[in-house]
């Protein structure tokens, strides 16, 4: 039986870089976000989730749809996938690794080793559309 985890993500570019976060305890690093509460929208979950791993507020009205990533969920057993419904967004406040978080990063293309499945696929996404650097290694 396939299950399925139903996560909202923020996509957050800067100089050609993915932030991702490593939560407490574990080794890779992945989107920020989360899942949905009872009654939230993609807006309204993504929104809280962010600011609880990063402190700050993302500006609802500059949030748009960026993909669908879908991939074998880290730490589960096969036949579990994540769903990452991925969002940009415009935020207020200073990054900083917050609640469940340890750590956060920049990474591209070259630092696959590090990140989950569901990163990969986002960072090969973006690094072909030409949103994210990607090294020639």
């Amino acid at each position: 039986m396939n299950k399925v985890i139903d996560k909202l993500a923020w996509v957050f570019i800067r100089d050609g870089k993915l932030l991702t976060v490593r939560s407490k305890g574990k080794e890779l690093f992945y989107l920020p976000g989360g899942k949905r509460e009872a009654g939230e929208s993609d807006k309204q979950a993504l929104i809280r989730e962010i600011k609880e791993e990063l402190s700050v507020d993302l500006v609802a009205d500059t949030m748009k749809y960026v993909e669908v990533f879908t991939a074998q969920a880290d730490g589960k057993e096969q036949g579990v996938s994540v769903k990452l419904t991925c969002y940009t967004s415009d935020y207020k406040g200073e990054l900083q690794p917050d609640a469940e978080i340890e750590e956060l990063k920049f990474v591209d293309e070259s630092n696959e080793c590090i990140c989950s499945i569901a990163t990969i696929v986002a960072l090969k996404w973006l690094g072909s559309r030409s949103l994210i650097t990607v090294s020639n290694g």
